[in-house]
């Protein structure tokens, strides 16, 4: 990362995990005097927040680093956490399919991965393959931090 860039730390409840998470993610420094970054990374577990979005965080005295406090602006752009559950599927090549349609990823070992909707990608066929591989119980799906703009293109 740049000499621009910090680590800020995120602790909030998963509705994937059902438990507290602490995660930690790059962000760009917009103005570190007011506290101002914009995420650099895509959330693995579900904050209300997508990569792109300014926050503002401030150092924490018992996390002993800069914290996540709340979400300044909106980009726009979307979360989806995906988690394959049939085998037969290879995970690289789902992500490819969807990065193909204009979504980066990240993945955390061979079931799980999350996605980044950006805003000016039509969610339309996005939504339609999820849904499709979902009803087939192919995969399962969730959409923790959903734009406007994308919501309503389901």
């Amino acid at each position: 990362m740049s000499d621009n860039s910090e680590k800020i730390l995120v602790r909030y409840y998963s509705d994937v995990l059902e438990e507290i998470v602490v995660e930690t993610l790059w962000a760009e420094i917009i103005n570190s005097n007011d506290g101002l970054y914009k995420i650099d990374n895509i959330p693995f577990y579900g904050p209300g927040f997508s990569s792109g979005d300014i926050v503002f965080a401030e150092y924490d005295e018992d996390e002993e680093r800069i914290t996540y406090r709340k979400v300044v602006e909106h980009s726009g752009n979307s979360t989806i956490q995906i988690i394959v559950l049939d085998e037969n599927i290879d995970i690289m090549e789902l992500r490819k399919e969807f990065e193909n349609l204009g979504c980066e990823s990240e993945g955390m070992g061979n079931k799980y991965f999350v996605m980044e909707v950006p805003f000016n990608t039509s969610y339309s066929i996005i939504f339609k393959k999820l849904s499709e591989l979902s009803d087939n119980e192919k995969i399962g799906f969730a959409e923790p931090n959903i734009s406007q703009k994308h919501s309503s293109e389901k």
